[in-house]
């Protein structure tokens, strides 16, 4: 197996590429893709400041690599979820990529700055993944227009992207589907959201930090365990063995083709919001979601007492 420009001994081959990259130039196939994903969708402007959503894991510490590479300024944001020894290796897995490096990581604790860690949030909600997710698109945004950063940007890759869109287009959920792009513009109260690895997918990142020289939290998160974009995912990736390609083409496909048809479902998301009661935050009801999370884990933990 030959590297496809330069023919030396390949590393990684991409079947949906149909190729296969030494490491000099697999490392400039990803900032290439990244570089592309932000130019053709205007992700983000010449001295824009940006805060990346770091987890300690493959993407968002590729995802950081990068965009610093690309010239961008990039600052980290860290979330302590309190999912023990999961989130300890996680948490130093960022701060070592930054100390490293000489960049700045803010650093948020769930439980010491807000009261309540993920597996206590997840008692009162729906599902782990459903409280945990909540919690990091409120504190990314406010933390953000809090810093005056311009830009959020997360590690969603293209499985990620093919999995939730795979599950949005079962329920046709429109609100949600007219949602999935790798922009969300920025509003009042909030701060544009980019996604520039979503032609990327996870094999590539995992690879990309392998090569680089990038230490990331290698283990899964053990409360996702039965998340149904697990299962998604699975489908998924019998269908890209049998078809090469397949992943990307259905997102692109629709993010090319399909999205503006279900875009006027998710615009009315942020029309007629006010200010949350508590925080201050733009929401469509008195109290914000992430606020109301907060009370119902402070009003658990009472009863237990």
């Amino acid at each position: 197996m030959k590297c496809r420009v330069c023919r030396a001994p390949a590393v990684l081959d991409i079947r949906r590429h149909n190729a296969a990259f030494c490491r000099e130039h697999f490392v400039r196939h990803c900032r290439e893709q990244v570089r592309r994903a932000i130019d053709d969708r205007h992700m983000i402007a010449a001295g824009e400041r940006v805060l990346v959503a770091v987890s300690g894991g493959k993407d968002s510490l590729a995802l950081w690599d990068l965009l610093l590479d690309l010239g961008f300024e990039a600052d980290g944001l860290y979330l302590g979820l309190g999912i023990g020894e999961y989130s300890e290796a996680s948490g130093q897995a960022a701060r070592s990529f930054a100390r490293e490096r000489g960049l700045q990581l803010r650093e948020v604790d769930l439980a010491a700055d807000y009261g309540y860690d993920v597996p206590g949030a997840a008692a009162t909600h729906r599902s782990p993944c459903g409280a945990c997710g909540l919690s990091k698109r409120y504190l990314f945004n406010s933390l953000a227009v809090e810093h005056g950063y311009d830009v959020v940007a997360t590690g969603h890759n293209l499985d990620d992207e093919a999995a939730v869109l795979l599950g949005n287009v079962l329920r046709w959920e429109t609100g949600y589907l007219g949602r999935q792009q790798p922009v969300l513009p920025a509003s009042p109260g909030f701060a544009r959201k980019v996604k520039p690895l979503y032609r990327l997918g996870e094999r590539e990142t995992a690879a990309y930090c392998v090569l680089v020289g990038i230490d990331y939290q290698v283990e899964e998160c053990p409360m996702a365990e039965g998340n149904r974009h697990l299962g998604y995912k699975e489908v998924l990736d019998a269908l890209e063995a049998r078809s090469p390609g397949a992943k990307a083409a259905f997102v692109f496909g629709f993010v090319d083709r399909a999205h503006e048809r279900f875009a006027e479902d998710a615009g009315t998301e942020r029309e007629g919001l006010g200010p949350c009661e508590v925080c201050g935050s733009p929401t469509t009801s008195d109290v914000c979601a992430f606020c109301r999370l907060r009370a119902r884990v402070g009003s658990r933990a009472v009863h237990a007492q």
